[in-house]
């Protein structure tokens, strides 16, 4: 198959009010090949309404109690394309990203996820070098650009000691992964289970090494929170669990833990 434009969808999670909305849809509609766009929410506002109808964007509301992953399952449905990457609404993606992602869908050939490499974003400045990313980086050279892509076992072990795959980053196929991609058993590492069920079919984890989003940190993330109530180590130490035997995967928790600390605005490196 030979993927092009139509056959891709960003769809943007919109949660409730957000200030950075409207930046993190534009640049969006700022692609340098267009590909879809389309909003979905399970908090609608009249700021999204306004949003989506001033820029002719389509906006899909789903009933029910918000969740992450019923909301990012719903905005998969939503997309009716092979191709679907959920933006999230606080970052940023680069011109090019979807150029080169439909450049490496059709350079494999059963592509299940491409991903990229990113930076954050710290009180409105892009930072695209810290020592986490620097971690995260030297993790996924073992795969980057397409190498070792169809590799199970390696990509097991990149994702053995934490998860450096930034989830908003990701290009889901779904003509290769399960209808409901991800599952409601976690609150924070539902990203970290999706990659890890995934790396065991068939196929390929394309991982392209240019800075194609920016991640933004900031106290008000959910990510942030969860931290905060140490939902993430409990969960992160369950998801190790499926690499290591407990005693060994207790120990990498511990190292992995301290990454966290990244996500704070006041130790950012």
């Amino acid at each position: 198959m030979v993927f092009c434009p139509t056959d891709h969808t960003f769809v943007l999670c919109a949660y409730k009010e957000s200030p950075f909305l409207e930046e993190c849809l534009q640049s969006l509609l700022a692609q340098t090949i267009r590909t879809n766009v389309l909003i979905a929410t399970s908090t609608p506002c009249d700021a999204t309404r306004e949003l989506a109808k001033r820029y002719s964007v389509k906006l899909h509301v789903r009933d029910g109690t918000p969740g992450i992953a019923d909301d990012w399952n719903y905005a998969v449905s939503c997309a009716g394309t092979s191709l679907v990457t959920i933006a999230h609404q606080d970052d940023t993606y680069e011109p090019e990203y979807a150029a080169r992602l439909l450049s490496a869908a059709n350079k494999v050939d059963n592509l299940l996820i491409f991903f990229t490499n990113y930076g954050e974003l710290r009180s409105g400045k892009n930072v695209d070098d810290n020592q986490l990313l620097r971690v995260k980086r030297m993790l996924l050279s073992l795969i980057k650009d397409g190498k070792h892509s169809s590799s199970c076992w390696l990509r097991r072990r990149v994702l053995s000691v934490g998860s450096p795959v930034c989830c908003p980053s990701v290009t889901l196929n779904m003509a290769n992964l399960p209808t409901v991609p991800f599952k409601t058993t976690f609150k924070c590492d539902l990203d970290w289970d999706a990659w890890e069920r995934y790396s065991k079919l068939d196929g390929d984890f394309y991982y392209d090494s240019k800075v194609l989003m920016h991640h933004r940190i900031h106290e008000e993330s959910e990510t942030t929170a969860l931290i905060k109530d140490d939902t993430r180590t409990m969960e992160d130490f369950s998801m190790l669990c499926r690499f290591w035997p407990r005693p060994v995967a207790r120990l990498v928790n511990l190292l992995y833990g301290k990454s966290q600390a990244s996500n704070d605005l006041k130790e950012a490196e």
